[in-house]
């Protein structure tokens, strides 16, 4: 089966990543399928509402080491990360999403661009960016301080302190915290009332409170090119080769 799977519950998108095997790292392929499945909901008009899941135990582990070692070496360039976190952004219909379990480095910054997220209370959110010599992503860096206020943020982007569901909830990155047996029927069911609203009316005021976007998009460029040189440093070439002499042991 493929690593995302594509699915409609009448003018309800689903689109699962489905690599458990993997906790649901991902690889330029699946950026790419991702992006593609956001724009196709974007150009269909019977689609309403994107929803985004996991498996259960993996929302997302995060971006595919083996992707950051080819990229680090100068083997890929990534551009498929880029390309869909701009999409992320730029995404015309709403976005609801259903976590469950592990969500790190993307896995919890695209929340910040989803209009209602739901998780179960052993989700736990974090972004190891700097632990890695890696950089905050998904206009993080601009986002998150709005969110969460600046000392919060400071401690999760930067010092990588993990996020409860709870403390999720409460600071604002996510909506709703459900039991993992209700969490695609709460998130489905929330979908589904987007879904039901006045398009041109949710669309307008879905706009609004998303604001000018001109900020986000210019901080997720800066983001990316500081992103892209950190990774080629010294910091990220050592921090990988000491996750992956962990594994070895």
């Amino acid at each position: 089966m493929a690593d995302v799977v594509v699915g409609r519950e009448g003018p309800v998108q689903t689109i699962r990543l489905n690599r458990p095997e993997k906790k649901n790292a991902l690889t330029q392929a699946m950026y790419r399928a991702l992006r593609e499945a956001l724009a196709e909901g974007d150009a269909d008009e019977r689609v309403r509402v994107n929803v985004l899941f996991g498996v259960p135990g993996a929302f997302c582990a995060g971006n595919d080491l083996a992707d950051f070692l080819a990229m680090a070496e100068g083997r890929d360039d990534g551009a498929e990360t880029w390309v869909f976190l701009q999409a992320l952004a730029g995404a015309r219909k709403p976005l609801v999403a259903g976590a469950d379990g592990i969500a790190v480095g993307i896995g919890t910054t695209l929340h910040l661009h989803c209009d209602l997220s739901f998780a179960t209370p052993r989700t736990v959110f974090r972004t190891p960016f700097v632990d890695l010599g890696l950089l905050p992503e998904a206009g993080s860096s601009l986002l998150m301080p709005l969110r969460l206020g600046h000392q919060r943020a400071f401690a999760t982007l930067a010092l990588g302190e993990p996020l409860s569901a709870v403390q999720a909830r409460d600071a604002g990155l996510i909506y709703a915290v459900v039991a993992e047996e209700e969490l695609e029927s709460a998130t489905l069911e929330a979908a589904a009332r987007i879904a039901r609203k006045p398009a041109r009316a949710l669309a307008v005021t879905r706009d609004l409170i998303r604001g000018d976007r001109e900020a986000l998009d210019a901080r997720i460029e800066e983001e990316l090119r500081l992103f892209r040189e950190a990774l080629r440093g010294d910091e990220a070439r050592a921090a990988f080769q000491a996750f992956l002499n962990r594994k070895k042991d």
